[in-house]
């Protein structure tokens, strides 16, 4: 089995929105869209938790989807337009996306 037969997600991570209110409200479509994407196998979303001392967070909320393998992510992302042009409207303080091989799934 080589790397790319192995689990694959594809992580989306928000940093803290302009208007987290906007933000918000926007979210439901953009999970929405990232359920109809072809092969998806599991879909998580988190919200980080704010800091005790009240100071900005590192990022804001993640979303991981998660396909049986890098081709099948591949073919996902490919469809995936209408759900980055939605983040990319919606992350106001910005989103990083990147794709991981899944190690451990506990």
């Amino acid at each position: 089995m080589t790397a790319q037969d192995k689990t694959t997600k594809i992580s989306f991570v928000y940093s803290n929105p302009t208007d987290p209110d906007a933000f918000e409200s926007a979210y439901p479509e953009q999970l929405a869209l990232a359920r109809n994407l072809p092969g998806l196998t599991r879909l998580q979303t988190s919200k980080i938790w704010p800091k005790e001392d009240g100071s900005p967070t590192p990022a804001y909320r993640l979303l991981d989807l998660y396909f049986a393998d890098y081709a099948a992510a591949s073919a996902a992302a490919a469809e995936a337009g209408a759900l980055v042009a939605a983040t990319l409207k919606h992350a106001t303080g910005g989103v990083m996306i990147a794709f991981a091989e899944v190690l451990d799934d506990v």
